[in-house]
């Protein structure tokens, strides 16, 4: 974070989970290396059959379709929320987020102090906070994966 004379700035790191039942997987670039730059991750299933059969608490994606899943489970397979096919899409979890930040400032009582404005970014989430006395938050979400 750093203070400046009438604002303050922000920068978070948010490391993203793979759903119950998956993981992340970086995808290499055409000759099997790394990418450089923005990495590509896909979103692979995993075997949970012998869970789900011992202990019934989750379910198999990788061996069941969407519509074999009871209604819970389906309500919990929101995948296309956040990915693009197969992979992870940064522009589809920073309006995800936006949504939900500004669902969440509308209920908080500090709304009434401050103004949220959202600021454009396609590989993040940015947003700026402004007091009644013109004091200046902005905040930068960045999403990573571990």
């Amino acid at each position: 974070w750093k203070v400046h004379e009438n604002s303050i700035s922000y920068s978070l790191h948010v490391l993203l989970q793979p759903p119950a039942g998956h993981s992340f997987r970086l995808e290499p670039d055409s000759t099997g290396q790394p990418p450089e730059g923005h990495s590509i991750f896909r979103v692979v299933p995993e075997c949970l059959c012998s869970r789900e059969q011992e202990l019934g608490d989750v379910f198999c994606f990788l061996h069941h379709t969407e519509e074999e899943l009871p209604t819970v489970a389906r309500s919990l397979y929101c995948l296309h929320t956040l990915c693009t096919g197969p992979y992870l899409d940064v522009e589809k979890i920073s309006c995800w987020v936006q949504l939900l930040v500004r669902s969440a400032w509308q209920i908080l009582p500090q709304s009434h102090c401050f103004q949220l404005r959202v600021l454009p970014s396609s590989q993040s989430f940015r947003f700026q906070l402004t007091s009644t006395s013109e004091i200046n938050i902005c905040a930068e979400m960045k999403f990573a994966v571990q």
